[in-house]
């Protein structure tokens, strides 16, 4: 499991994280871990109204008052305030969770992709780059792997056919991440996360959308007649594998080859890894533990697939593996019951 005690910067101090989209699903579970084990961190956030800000100031709710948080409101856009934060705070490591997510919003609404996952992500970059951080780590998005079919995805496969602009974004954080490596010498990791489900959760994803259906009495959305298949991971798995790779230091790879170049290493101090559970789960069967843990059945609309959606994901983790020594492992059983514990308590059902 994570280590315990804080890790130090060259000075012996704790060290100082600066996590964006801190009041969000991850960086609010990634905010908690940090502090626990000693670190400082500055969590930053606009609250936009995505989904219910009550949620997101709910979890803003539990770190606040904890001994080395700090909260500032900003918009990762806003290239001043950005700036000011970095060149005030020091950063010793930084991890962007700060995006605007979601692959069918994307489609009503591109701009914000734009503002938020290139613009934003272009000044996180400058900020570390100008005030010398030790490492980025951020987070990119199984969609990249888009029009792909061999599974399980690898982080050495090609990821050049997006199908949302969401998935496109995140693949061009990728790239831009490294330009900065090559360029600045600036250690990248960015980290693909596979569907990631738990308490306080987002309200937009599948797990949530169900619950709240099926407690109300209404039908659920069960796209591509129930045969998608995804590798949902537990929160925890996923802040356990930001953990670890934000502690381990981006490197280059000596033996990367421009010949035949490797997609998720580099010369550069850069890497790509999948923090996924390795063992996809089909939507019908999830329903099926949802319902088991809810104690009700849920009606069902079975639709076709939407645009920008694909069929399965699967993640191949032996980078992972390889270089932190993790590997996600919570079930989809153990992580559904929990995810209905905690619903139930927060809205008192």
């Amino acid at each position: 499991m994570i280590t315990e005690s804080a890790q130090k910067n060259s000075s012996g101090k704790s060290t100082r994280f600066l996590v964006t989209g801190a009041a969000g699903f991850i960086g609010f579970h990634l905010c908690r871990t940090l502090l626990a084990r000693g670190d400082e961190v500055v969590g930053l956030d606009n609250l936009n109204d995505y989904y219910e800000v009550q949620l997101k100031l709910d979890r803003l709710a539990q770190l606040e008052g904890k001994p080395g948080f700090r909260f500032v409101k900003a918009d990762l856009a806003d290239r001043d305030a950005i700036a000011a934060l970095f060149a005030e705070q020091q950063f010793d490591r930084v991890v962007n969770l700060g995006a605007q997510a979601g692959v069918r919003y994307s489609i009503q609404n591109p701009h914000a992709y734009v503002d938020s996952n290139l613009v934003g992500f272009m000044n996180i970059l400058e900020g570390c780059r100008h005030t010398h951080v030790g490492h980025l780590v951020y987070a990119s998005s199984s969609s990249v792997y888009g029009a792909n079919t061999q599974m399980p995805f690898s982080v050495h496969h090609n990821v050049d056919h997006p199908v949302s602009l969401y998935a496109a974004s995140k693949k061009a954080n990728e790239l831009m991440a490294h330009t900065y490596a090559h360029l600045y010498g600036l250690p990248c990791t960015g980290l693909r996360f596979f569907t990631v489900y738990g308490p306080w959760g987002r309200p937009d994803m599948a797990l949530f959308l169900f619950t709240r259906a099926i407690l109300d009495g209404r039908p659920i959305d069960v796209f591509n007649f129930g045969k998608m298949k995804r590798d949902f991971t537990y929160v925890d798995d996923i802040v356990e594998g930001v953990v670890r790779t934000a502690d381990h230091i981006a490197q280059p790879n000596p033996d990367w080859n421009g010949d035949s170049p490797d997609p998720g290493t580099s010369r550069a101090p850069y890497r790509i890894y999948n923090i996924g559970n390795n063992s996809p789960v089909e939507l019908l069967y999830l329903i099926e533990v949802l319902e088991k843990a809810l104690g009700k059945t849920a009606k069902k609309n079975m639709l076709p697939i939407q645009p920008g959606d694909v069929p399965a994901t699967f993640a191949d983790v032996d980078a992972l593996v390889q270089d932190v020594g993790f590997k996600p492992a919570t079930s989809i059983e153990e992580g559904v019951e929990s995810f209905v514990r905690w619903y139930r308590d927060y809205y008192h059902l």
